[in-house]
């Protein structure tokens, strides 16, 4: 994994985990947390390209 991958992978666990006491019952963190993390692995190689990376 390139330092590109880490850094993405670590602002959007970051922001999640931030949130992640807004949502009391844990189904929904599951569900949450699955969903975002496809949305950013489908997202991260349009950014990459995006940015030139």
């Amino acid at each position: 994994m390139d330092i590109f991958n880490l850094a993405f992978y670590a602002i959007v666990c970051g922001i999640l985990s931030a949130a992640s006491p807004l949502l009391k019952h844990m189904p929904v963190r599951l569900a949450v947390g699955m969903i975002i993390g496809v949305v950013a692995a489908a997202a991260l190689p349009a950014i990459k390209s995006a940015i030139g990376v």
